[in-house]
């Protein structure tokens, strides 16, 4: 796959996934800013790293609310897949694992 059609499907992911988790996604347990820096597909669209920056101004122990907002973001995974394939037009829907960004401190 050409390597300017892998950065637009990767750009609408997202866009879309960060749209999700800020608007649908209704969890008390998810605080602060969340921010999806990046995606990164595997070769054959069926595997996502979803880079997430989380920021939260009031925090005590930063380092415990951004561990606990990444597992919920992981066990929320199967809903954010499917409003992603509702608003994506792929043949495979990506299976998705969320990682910390740390790069935007």
């Amino acid at each position: 796959m050409s390597e300017k059609r892998m950065g637009r499907i990767e750009g609408e992911l997202k866009r879309i996934i960060s749209d999700i988790i800020n608007y649908d996604l209704k969890n008390p347990n998810i605080k602060g800013l969340i921010s999806v820096t990046g995606v990164a597909l595997s070769n054959d669209l069926k595997y996502a790293n979803v880079f997430v920056s989380i920021f939260d101004k009031k925090s005590e122990n930063e380092k415990e609310i951004q561990d606990n907002v990444i597992k919920v973001l992981n066990k929320s995974k199967g809903y954010i897949r499917t409003q992603l394939a509702h608003k994506l037009t792929l043949r495979y829907t990506p299976e998705l694992s969320f990682k910390l960004d740390n790069s935007i401190v």
